[in-house]
């Protein structure tokens, strides 16, 4: 019992130890230029489209609703982020699944919300999602503003993207685990770039 114990307790200190390694390589001048890009966006009124699968779906949920609330000193002003996750509409999801498969499912939302000027926050570990992929090359092709953030070796959506945050760790907890840190890098950064703004 004592040997099974502490071979957990040495599994989750690696664990532990796997994040915080990757932490300390995130890119801040990558995520202070994000930032900006959301500064601009909040000014702008310009739209912010936050996508992925599985982990990656949860993390584009949790990021929305953070940017939307959590950047903002308070609710008292009329001014917010105008961000929406594409992983969230399930009837959308589930038809586009249904009737023009799966690898569309992002894509087609895109041009159905996405206009010039956007911006598209694509999530994956291993930057190799099918429908991740066919939503930046889109929102590419449209002069929507492009960020990846990946895992492993970036795979096909990291050189894709005009703004890369890459996680090079080949586990994909760890590489979820950074993301989620990354989003509320974003949050906060975004937060202090609006904490000293009159509400409007």
């Amino acid at each position: 019992m004592i040997e099974t114990t502490e071979s957990l307790q040495n599994c989750l200190q690696q664990h532990i130890q796997r994040t915080t390694e990757v932490l300390q390589r995130v890119d801040c001048v990558a995520v202070g230029k994000m930032v900006e890009r959301l500064y601009e966006a909040f000014h702008e009124g310009r739209r912010v489209f936050i996508f992925g699968n599985g982990g990656s779906a949860a993390t584009a949920s949790h990021m929305q609703e953070d940017l939307a609330k959590s950047s903002l000193k308070d609710l008292s002003g009329s001014q917010r982020l105008r961000v929406q996750s594409l992983s969230d509409s399930v009837p959308f999801i589930t038809a586009l699944g249904n009737d023009c498969g799966y690898d569309s499912v992002f894509r087609e939302q895109l041009i159905t919300h996405g206009s010039s000027g956007d911006i598209a926050v694509a999530i994956s570990g291993s930057g190799n999602s099918p429908n991740v992929v066919s939503a930046v090359k889109w929102a590419k092709e449209n002069d929507l503003f492009t960020c990846g953030l990946t895992g492993f070796n970036g795979g096909k959506l990291k050189s894709m993207v005009d703004l890369s945050l890459h996680c090079p760790v080949l586990d994909m907890e760890v590489a979820e685990n950074a993301h989620m840190v990354i989003t509320h890098l974003l949050v906060g950064g975004l937060r202090f770039r609006l904490s000293d703004e009159v509400p409007a």
